[in-house]
């Protein structure tokens, strides 16, 4: 099995519209052009999260029946895309019409209000049921936090050029990566968790055959190899960046987002329980 557990495509009669729909502002998008910087790789973090946060409202079984499966896998990735989207439509029209100073802002407003907004429904949600818990929440961010900042300085020491031209957007595939491994080591060492990607699955389970899964765990091999592939991932681009940076920084923020919507889903699941 490759796919992960809870893999459902919505219906046609729904996928079809969304579909049209996402075709629709990607086209768009692509007939602005508009320019991929490193802010606006920074600017779309608040959506990656929202994109979670959805997610994590399906588990709690917070929408109605009828569209519940557009917030499964794969249909939210779908949903976020759209809004997040149309919200960089809205900010370019905004910024060449002089009523914002750029469209990133716009996007990343938008996008943290998004977010925080579900964010506290989610809570309130868990809340009711008493099942709120921060801690292991705060101690993944913290330690993904620490982890970031001493790869990043690793990176910035042994391999200059590639921390230097990569920027912020690779601060954000770091941490994003960093993240997800982290809560995933705690989810499944510490709280008892399954993993629902099979890839993933099998990495903890190695981590576990090991001697030391005695005495940390085995949650260690899977934050290990999610750091090498950042790193090499970031590495592989160096030279992508320089000669196409738009490109090379949509496909970076693509990869952040394939870290960092876990990493907050795992997360925001510890703390609502």
């Amino acid at each position: 099995m490759v796919l992960p557990e809870g893999f459902v495509l919505p219906p046609w009669y729904l996928l079809g519209p969304i579909l049209v729909v996402l075709g629709g502002v990607l086209a768009l998008l692509w007939a602005l052009e508009p320019p991929v910087k490193d802010r606006t790789v920074v600017a779309f973090v608040p959506w990656m999260m929202f994109g979670s946060t959805l997610h994590v409202l399906h588990r709690l079984e917070a929408y109605p029946e009828s569209i519940a499966v557009l917030f499964s896998s794969p249909g939210v990735y779908l949903v976020t895309a759209i809004v997040a989207g149309a919200a960089w439509i809205v900010g370019i029209f905004l910024h060449a019409g002089g009523l914002q100073p750029t469209a990133e802002r716009f996007v990343g407003t938008t996008g943290t209000g998004f977010f925080v907004v579900f964010t506290i429904f989610a809570i309130q949600l868990s809340w009711g049921i008493g099942t709120f818990d921060p801690f292991w929440p705060v101690i993944a961010v913290v330690v993904s936090g620490i982890v970031t900042a001493v790869v990043w300085l690793g990176l910035g020491l042994w391999v200059t050029d590639v921390a230097a031209t990569t920027g912020m957007t690779g601060v954000v595939v770091v941490f994003g990566h960093t993240l997800d491994g982290v809560s995933t080591a705690i989810g499944y060492d510490v709280l008892g968790a399954t993993e629902e990607v099979p890839v993933s699955r099998l990495i903890l389970e190695a981590g576990h055959s090991l001697p030391t899964a005695e005495y940390v765990g085995g949650g260690w091999l899977f934050v290990l190899v999610k750091l090498a592939l950042a790193a090499v991932i970031l590495g592989l681009f160096k030279e992508y960046v320089e000669e196409a940076p738009r490109q090379a920084r949509t496909i970076l923020a693509l990869v952040a987002a394939v870290g960092l919507g876990p990493g907050v889903h795992n997360v925001l699941l510890f703390l609502v329980g």
